[in-house]
């Protein structure tokens, strides 16, 4: 396998009166070997645009592009020795299932022998063994995708690129797919990279996670610093579902005590909600000034009814059961905002109820340039 190192990567398309429409703005990222990485963003972020620079499928405007070592520019993409596999399974209609995941290895004049050894094999770990002999039209969605998985498998190849593999299956069959992709990179040791918009699929199987928005990288981490510790408001609310809460309002301080409010007017301290104290040093130059609290949907639980210092109260206007928990939507007045809380508490659309924000689990951002303060 292989290491992968993207430098100042950049890509324009031109507009509809030939303006330059920048897709990818400056990229640099190193992806280690045998190491699976997502890249995961809204839609136009640029995770597509730079999978397919990797793979050679578009032409790049700046910077380089480094397989094992050597540097890919000008290389056709069946030179690269990777393997992609597309979002629409592209599998040829007219061919078996053996002859889809064997076409590749034909091409490159492979022994019979090889080939056959190859693609059984392949087959037997992916579960495709009994459906070598059948059309793709014979096959369920989640199988064509098993197959197009097989079909870069069997190639061996240093880069394995995957371009949203799962979004055209259902929600069961996504999550299936999902784990056994996982397996598969245990298995092969490999060096995957992985587009998806879905942040759920990003966090459940990458090694590390590239958030990307307007073709720039927002940051690069694993999966449990990146919902913990965000670089930014951005990420902070691309992680997670559902998203987190941001309250724009002010802090004050009364005595060696911060409290939030999300009035901004307010003018009692004791009316706010308390800062914990390991956050005081990094936010008391921000008293009297305008900051962003974010506070993750289960950071906020119901509370006793009341008037009491440090709660909110708003008014319900959803209410999703979900099984295991309950969402409720809900208005405070200023902001909306969004609680995870248990399945059978007793919440009514149209009621006011009283959530108590933990605090002690606080994100806070500039609220000019969207960053998190440290």
């Amino acid at each position: 396998m292989a290491r992968v190192v993207i430098e100042n990567l950049s890509k324009n398309f031109p507009g509809p009166k030939g303006e330059p429409i920048t897709a990818v703005r400056g990229v640099s990222l190193a992806i280690e070997d045998k190491e699976f990485v997502v890249l995961v963003g809204p839609s136009g972020c640029g995770k597509s645009t730079t999978l397919r620079l990797i793979a050679g499928l578009e032409e790049i405007d700046a910077g380089t592009i480094s397989i094992d070592g050597r540097v890919v520019n000008r290389v056709e993409p069946k030179d690269r020795d990777i393997a992609m596999v597309f979002q629409n399974y592209a599998l040829y209609p007219h061919m078996t299932v053996f002859e889809n995941m064997a076409f590749g290895l034909r091409l490159r004049k492979f022994p019979r022998a090889e080939i056959e050894a190859r693609v059984k094999e392949c087959a037997g770990t992916l579960g495709l063994t009994p459906l070598l002999t059948r059309l793709p039209k014979a096959l369920s969605g989640g199988q064509r995708q098993r197959v197009a998985v097989g079909r870069a498998i069997v190639r061996q190849p240093k880069v394995f690129l995957f371009d949203e593999p799962l979004s055209n299956l259902d929600a069961q069959m996504r999550v299936q797919m999902r784990a056994e992709i996982s397996r598969l990179h245990d298995r092969l040791g490999a060096t995957m990279i992985y587009v998806t918009h879905d942040q759920v699929e990003a966090m459940t199987m990458g090694d590390r996670i590239v958030v990307m928005k307007d073709g720039v990288i927002q940051q690069v981490a694993d999966p449990d610093t990146l919902y913990h510790a965000p670089a930014n408001q951005f990420v902070a609310g691309f992680m997670g579902a559902p998203p987190m809460n941001f309250f724009r309002g002010r802090l004050s301080c009364q005595g060696y005590t911060l409290f939030f409010h999300e009035r901004p007017g307010a003018a009692d301290p004791a009316g706010g909600w308390r800062v914990a104290d390991d956050a005081t040093a990094r936010l008391k130059v921000w008293v009297d000034r305008e900051i962003v609290l974010g506070l993750r949907p289960e950071d906020l639980s119901l509370a006793d009814t009341g008037e009491e210092v440090g709660r909110v109260q708003a008014n319900v206007d959803l209410v999703e059961p979900l099984g295991a928990e309950t969402c409720v939507y809900a208005d405070t007045g200023v902001h909306r905002l969004v609680a995870r809380v248990p399945p059978k508490a007793a919440v009514r659309v149209g009621q006011t109820v009283t959530f108590s924000p933990a605090m002690g689990r606080g994100h806070y951002f500039n609220p000019a340039d969207g960053t998190a303060i440290r």
